[in-house]
């Protein structure tokens, strides 16, 4: 604590436990500028996922899949998540098997570009399928 003291610096106990207890004398104050200049450097590299999204109705056209197709293969090229879902309007709901059968094809033909994540799954007038890119080695 003298030594400290002597040099204008804190002391900081590293380890308490220890015995005997492990003490480190250090400018605090710059200690925690450079902790956190540290977690913002290391929040900065951490990749951010998107997600986007395609619509599709139950009765979408081929021509339109097909487009609709080449944006999900771009999107996940690029590294973005992929939210392909289909929107039941009024009632349409009947047509749900139509609406999953669109869905699992899309997946079997986007199968080199992502993985599938969550199955088709109808949740109100929504049915949701997540897929995901596949990493790049």
């Amino acid at each position: 604590m003298d030594i400290s003291k002597e040099l204008e610096l804190d002391l900081v106990e590293i380890s308490p436990k220890a015995d005997p207890p492990v003490c480190k004398i250090i400018d605090y104050k710059k200690f925690l500028y450079e902790q956190k200049k540290r977690e913002k450097a290391m929040k900065a590299k951490a990749s951010k996922v998107v997600v986007k999204e395609i619509r599709f109705g139950p009765n979408t056209d081929d021509h339109d899949y097909e487009f609709k197709k080449k944006h999900a293969e771009k999107f996940l090229k690029d590294g973005a998540k992929l939210k392909a879902y289909v929107f039941f309007k009024g009632r349409s709901i009947v047509y749900k098997d139509q609406g999953e059968i669109l869905l699992l094809k899309l997946a079997s033909e986007l199968e080199e570009f992502g993985k599938v994540e969550q199955m088709p799954k109808l949740e109100g007038k929504r049915m949701t399928m997540f897929i995901a890119p596949k990493t790049k080695k």
